[in-house]
């Protein structure tokens, strides 16, 4: 194998292998948060298409054409967008669409970060993926440095970790369990996530079980589900004792986005957590 042959060898997150004749030259993204990382890697010229959700950069995502949702992409105007490289992710979009779309000769890269760290290398992969590895190691520098100083300012919050329940979901109400990257995030910053035992990666659930779980808090993230001012208002109502005053609204993207949106999202979740964690300490 030559060297340039070798260099366009790829294998994706679910360990597919991928082999190409030149770097992707027009690049449809089904991941919003990796279509953000698209722009900051200076690959705007070259992303043909994107999800409804695809909405950061704002001022710059605006003008690519639309291809449907992360989870019913239409998967004719991909093909009529002449793609030679889809980037997925294994829990955002269906199989049924990524499969559709390899049948038809499009190469798909379905990355899936379950950690920070594998966030971190999610990204790193897209560098090599598109011909952007110094762009990327830069991002990735930032990032790894955003984390070690969260890390460092933990202090005795290391060992005194406030038990979390985070719904992702209303009616049904669900969550999530350890083997996700929302709970990597969280336990990086000083929580036990109550749900971390559960059988399924999103379990439904219900306030009764969740309380069961004795949660020293309650996060309520504005995506995928938009929580808002009403339902902390309602959970305040029926919650009991300290954990009623205890329901917090925070950033479902701060929680939830790999790649560049790590550089600052990390680090405003981890101010925002921390006011929680010092008003517990005080009764609040």
């Amino acid at each position: 194998m030559t060297a340039a042959a070798e260099k366009l060898s790829f294998t994706d997150e679910l360990g597919l292998k991928l082999q190409l004749q030149t770097y992707p030259t027009r690049i449809v993204s089904l991941v919003p948060s990796l279509t953000e990382t698209l722009f900051a890697l200076d690959l705007e010229d070259r992303v043909v298409g994107v999800t409804r959700f695809c909405v950061a950069p704002a001022d710059r995502v605006a003008r690519i054409p639309k291809v449907g949702g992360t989870k019913n992409p239409d998967v004719k105007t991909i093909l009529e967008l002449k793609p030679d490289m889809v980037i997925a992710n294994a829990e955002e979009n269906r199989r049924e669409d990524v499969d559709a779309l390899r049948s038809r000769g499009i190469p798909v890269f379905v990355t899936f970060p379950k950690t920070v760290a594998a966030g971190v290398e999610t990204l790193l992969n897209l560098g090599r993926l598109l011909g952007r590895e110094s762009q990327a190691g830069l991002i990735a520098r930032s990032i790894t440095k955003t984390v070690s100083e969260i890390e460092a300012n933990m202090g005795v919050w290391r060992k005194f970790r406030l038990r979390a329940f985070c719904p992702i979901w209303k009616k049904p109400w669900m969550t999530f369990n350890a083997d996700t990257f929302a709970h990597d995030v969280l336990r990086m910053m000083g929580f036990n996530n109550v749900f971390s035992s559960a059988g399924e990666r999103y379990p439904k659930t219900t306030l009764e079980e969740a309380l069961d779980r004795n949660p020293d808090v309650v996060l309520l993230p504005d995506e995928p589900y938009e929580f808002g001012p009403s339902d902390v208002a309602e959970l305040k109502k029926v919650l009991p004792g300290p954990i009623g005053r205890r329901v917090l609204l925070i950033s479902g993207r701060d929680l939830h986005w790999y790649g560049v949106h790590m550089t600052t999202g990390l680090s405003t979740l981890a101010v925002r957590l921390a006011k929680t964690r010092a008003a517990s300490v005080n009764g609040i």
